[in-house]
């Protein structure tokens, strides 16, 4: 029987309080590590990771080594990448075992949530496990998706026989359905969740375990259903979520393929995506991007280390592109940020925030970010992420 030691969510910055939606930076992996490093806030071992979502940038590869690279974590973790929607993610609590970080992300809308399990805490137990065959949506090798969908069908036909067959109390709290929808099949005031996919079930357990609400919690995707029961104990809740705003005004130029040379990506890979510099023995000083360096006698020295670097800064100078660049929205916002306490300055893109809105001296963080895509391949690295209380921010508002 797992228990959940503490509970991160993230949900972007754009969109409605209705509706989230991803920036263009943004995609699961970005949100997965957001709301990965909100519930490892409160500390703790982690042994395992499972990912679940329907948005999975590689599918033909894996998407491990830059989840573990944004988190922080070992790289010789177990990833699990899991496909799929509510009650994949509902499955993964259920079976877990202590030390395990599981994260939900979704698209549409946007947001993520994960949860770290220990020997104490939150209890959670499973309820109920239905597999029944409605499948209203599919999507073939191709990408074509095909949608059977019919409201009534998949409401009298999925939700409502899968919970017949269940057998379960009445639920808490419902996963993986319209808030409409969960007010008629739940007791009174289910919580009311920012997604609808796998990161729906770990938003529910967020907001049972701060109103230390106990009961059924059900997660449904078409005719499947998976259900936990939420016991006594409790855990911690780090919410990561801004107030909404519209997205900014800007023209995308993304008809135009950004090459990449795999070779370049690779040696560049861990002290980008890791936010590491390089530093050599006999050395205080850090290199951002890392580079060898020419002795006093000569010689090349290749031998430097990987040091983290801080997350937090101010910044140094700014400047704003107007001149469209594929793949990227025009116009945005670069920053050289003075990273705190290292004496190194990087030069990173905005995120979060209308362009020109921010003013040397504002504060903030390296969040990790989408760059670019090159040939397909999501490349990542950090932007600057300024604090919302800057002066700057609220003139965007």
């Amino acid at each position: 029987m797992p228990y959940v030691a503490s509970v991160g969510t993230y949900l972007p910055c754009w969109g409605t309080s209705l509706h989230r939606v991803a920036g263009d930076d943004e995609d699961v992996v970005t949100m997965a590590v957001e709301a990965g490093r909100a519930a490892l806030t409160a500390g703790g071992a982690v042994e395992r990771v499972v990912l679940v979502s329907r948005d999975l940038p590689l599918l033909e590869s894996s998407n491990a080594a830059v989840l573990l690279a944004g988190l922080g974590l070992d790289p010789e973790l177990e990833v699990d990448e899991r496909l799929g929607g509510a009650p994949a993610t509902v499955d993964a609590v259920s079976s877990a075992r202590p030390r395990t970080l599981i994260i939900g992300a979704d698209l549409a809308p946007a947001g993520a949530a994960a949860i770290v399990t220990a020997e104490n805490g939150l209890q959670v137990r499973t309820a109920a496990r239905v597999a029944r065959s409605l499948p209203v949506r599919t999507r073939k090798a191709t990408g074509d998706v095909h949608d059977y969908g019919d409201p009534r069908l998949l409401h009298e036909r999925g939700l409502i026989a899968s919970l017949a067959a269940a057998w379960l109390d009445t639920p808490v709290a419902v996963a993986g359905v319209d808030h409409q929808r969960a007010i008629e099949l739940c007791l009174a005031d289910p919580p009311a969740l920012p997604t609808s996919g796998a990161s729906a079930s770990l938003f529910a357990l967020a907001a049972l375990a701060e109103q230390g609400r106990t009961g059924p919690l059900v997660a449904a995707e078409q005719a499947l259903l998976s259900g936990v029961s939420v016991g006594g104990g409790g855990a911690q809740v780090h919410r990561r979520e801004p107030d909404p705003r519209p997205v900014p005004d800007g023209t995308f130029a993304g008809d135009v393929e950004i090459p990449i040379s795999l070779a370049a990506y690779e040696r560049a890979f861990e002290a980008k995506v890791r936010w590491e510099a390089g530093q050599f023995g006999d050395s205080e000083e850090l290199d951002f991007p890392p580079r060898y360096r020419v002795g006093s006698d000569g010689a090349l020295a290749t031998d430097y280390e990987l040091v983290p670097l801080p997350r937090t800064g101010t910044v140094y100078t700014e400047t704003t592109v107007h001149i469209p660049v594929p793949g990227l929205r025009t116009p945005y916002s670069l920053v050289i940020v003075e990273l705190d306490g290292v004496g190194v300055r990087a030069l990173v893109k905005v995120t979060g925030v209308a362009p020109g809105t921010v003013d040397i001296g504002d504060r903030g963080r390296l969040v990790l970010r989408r760059v670019a895509v090159r040939s397909g391949v999501p490349d990542y690295g950090y932007a600057f992420e300024p604090d919302p209380a800057q002066s700057g921010v609220r003139g965007a508002a």
